[in-house]
């Protein structure tokens, strides 16, 4: 698979990443066995760009994770983050230097690795100023436990805050034809600082690809269930964008996920998306869509059919997860 480089540090990653997080929680029932076996099949197809967090299965994660390349790392662009504690059913958000420190010891530990290529800021405490939060970040840098750094849902304006205390390789935020609020601001800032985006929930967490029952047909372990855009009359509208969507993809020859993963591959060299699955044949469905060059004609159907605006319905139940 094609390369792409985030930053100006020269982090190299496969132009496709996989997003491992449904593997151990949020989308119903998870089976570590084959999760593995995705991560191995992954590595063998050129996609060397995994990516984890501390919180996704209270740490479980980051450990299958680890077991999963414990013979492979050298194959690996490992990422993870930190930042949102889970205590019972709470969650909150630390950026304190000492928290920092603290939970990349924690990640290595449970990821077996000696050090992490991609350390993220999970979620940012505006209470914490950003720039003692990326200080103490690049203290792992310097300590060799962090070979680049990034921030997950960020503003612009922490974004450069955060960069001139350190160089930031790449910013993670959701993005994809139903998620497109960072393009006005975010997005343009991250290229004049040189920062890379790391594109999560390319498909829209399986909402673009049409294959997302109503909310009524979902188990209760699925977080997709209780999303304000797959609840009452916002499911159906945003349904209907998915179709049109699909009926470009059909014209093409390819799969909606396919179509709407190079969508975002196309949105520039500097985009990385990094679809989450925990299945083989989704895995080698999503890794084909590097291989798709979509036209101008057909960008422009896409755009056309889902306006930036058009999608009803918040990301999250809770948008104040989102502290920027």
């Amino acid at each position: 698979m094609n390369k792409r480089t985030l930053g100006q540090g020269n982090l190299q990653v496969s132009a496709l990443g996989l997003g491992c997080m449904g593997m151990s929680e949020f989308y119903g029932q998870t089976d570590d066995k084959e999760s593995i076996a995705v991560i191995h099949r992954a590595l063998d197809l050129g996609v060397n760009f995994l990516d984890t967090a501390d919180m996704y299965g209270r740490g479980a994660n980051e450990q299958l994770v680890g077991r999963a390349i414990k013979d492979r790392r050298d194959e690996v662009v490992l990422a993870t983050k930190f930042g949102i504690k889970r205590e019972g059913t709470t969650r909150s958000v630390e950026n304190s230097p000492e928290y920092i420190r603290a939970a990349c010891d924690a990640s290595l530990r449970r990821l077996g690795v000696d050090h992490i290529d991609l350390y993220y800021m999970h979620r940012r405490n505006p209470e914490v100023p950003i720039e003692e939060s990326v200080g103490a970040m690049a203290e792992l840098v310097k300590a060799g436990k962090v070979g680049h750094l990034g921030l997950s849902e960020v503003g612009a304006d922490t974004l450069r805050r955060a960069g001139s205390v350190h160089p930031i390789a790449a910013l993670q935020s959701e993005y994809s034809l139903f998620t497109r609020d960072l393009e006005a601001e975010i997005l343009p800032v991250a290229r004049e600082l040189g920062v890379g985006l790391v594109a999560y929930s390319p498909i829209s967490r399986g909402f673009l690809a049409g294959t997302v029952p109503p909310a009524d047909e979902l188990p209760d372990d699925d977080f997709r269930k209780w999303m304000p855009r797959n609840s009452g009359e916002n499911a159906a509208h945003n349904a209907a964008l998915a179709a049109e969507v699909k009926k470009i993809a059909d014209a093409a020859g390819v799969t909606a996920a396919q179509i709407a993963l190079a969508w975002v591959l196309a949105q520039g060299e500097d985009v990385v998306p990094i679809p989450g699955t925990k299945r083989l044949k989704y895995l080698e469905e999503n890794v084909a869509a590097a291989d798709i060059t979509l036209t101008s004609e057909q960008l422009d159907a896409l755009t056309a059919a889902v306006p930036a605006d058009a999608v009803r319905g918040t990301r999250y139940p809770n948008m104040s997860e989102i502290g920027r």
